[in-house]
């Protein structure tokens, strides 16, 4: 095991920019997926949702993962991850949001950028379960939101020893503006379709409280949200949704040591949304590299042969920082 950090970021001269950076891993990258192994938990509510374990339980740490909208262990930046965490020593496990796992959910609500309740639950699950093995955790995107959300939230508690947030979307509000302007708006367009298979497959289950059209012909992810995740959970409508669930107020009450990678040319944020140095707490470690796209960095110097550079940061900064020699 060797816990020394890689060299900082450089990108693949040959994938300059926001939008080369961010779909090249998705699209083009050939993935060999790791074997997982599905574990299914109760919620208290009656819902469901679905944890993936890598094998390798003697793995003296565990690092939990937190995938990004629409995502799902068979996500490309998770499956890379999950390459890279068993040289330094640590399991893996992957909790879906509620709907994510292949399956639709059997409550009408589903899962939000702001809801930290369920990662609360997953946690005090493993730390029951595995109360001797050091526990970190990794959020990507939605995901990352969720984490520092919650971690800010439960601060000096935090049962956490460390975290990892990667692209982190820190106001809401600036991310849905983002994502309809320019060339940001073919993320959205893949994302609203992505949400759109997900409640059609609900619909066909249960009954809904929300006419199935009207979701249907949202035009952005802003309509989406207004009509349709702020009404199931509990907000007034999108504003009150963006406004409530975004991670940035919480930050400066975060107590564990957190790194945050962030690209500064992320093409699903404005770069006024990512937070100064001195929004921060001790402790927590705000990477921003000038470029890198949304959860791409990829790195490379070989035409059409990427390296894996954040796979590899964040794995060996996740060994180090949970210092696996106690």
């Amino acid at each position: 095991m060797n816990p020394a950090g890689p060299s900082p970021f450089r990108p693949a001269w040959w994938l300059p920019g926001p939008h080369l950076q961010t779909l090249w891993p998705y699209l083009i990258r050939p993935r060999r997926n790791v074997t997982l192994r599905r574990e299914r938990l109760e919620l208290p509510d009656g819902d469901f949702l679905d944890l993936d374990w890598a094998a390798d339980g003697s793995m003296p740490g565990l690092v939990l993962i937190l995938h990004g909208l629409e995502g799902s262990s068979d996500s490309a930046y998770i499956q890379r991850l999950l390459r890279r965490l068993r040289p330094m020593g640590l399991q893996a496990v992957v909790m879906h949001f509620r709907g994510c796992s292949g399956e639709p959910n059997r409550l009408a609500r589903g899962y939000h950028a702001g809801d930290t309740a369920d990662l609360a639950f997953v946690v005090d699950l493993l730390r029951r379960k595995h109360p001797h093995r050091p526990l970190a955790a990794i959020g990507y995107s939605l995901g990352a939101n969720v984490l520092l959300k919650w971690m800010g939230e439960t601060a000096e508690s935090n049962p956490l020893r460390c975290a990892v947030a990667v692209s982190v979307p820190f106001e809401l509000e600036a991310a849905a503006d983002r994502l309809e302007r320019g060339f940001s708006r073919l993320y959205q367009k893949s994302l609203l379709r992505s949400l759109r298979r997900s409640v059609a497959r609900k619909y066909a289950q249960r009954d809904m409280p929300i006419p199935q059209q009207t979701v249907n012909s949202a035009p952005s992810l802003r309509a989406f949200d207004d009509c349709f995740t702020a009404p199931l959970h509990g907000f007034r409508d999108a504003e009150d949704y963006y406004r409530r669930s975004s991670c940035r107020p919480w930050l400066p009450h975060i107590r564990r040591r957190t790194l945050i990678v962030h690209a500064a040319d992320d093409p699903f944020l404005r770069p006024k949304a990512v937070p100064s140095a001195d929004e921060l707490p001790a402790g927590v470690e705000l990477q921003l590299t000038p470029s890198g796209g949304h959860v791409g960095f990829a790195a490379g110097r070989i035409p059409g042969r990427t390296e894996d550079w954040l796979g590899v940061h964040t794995a060996r900064w996740l060994a180090r920082n949970l210092d696996l020699r106690n």
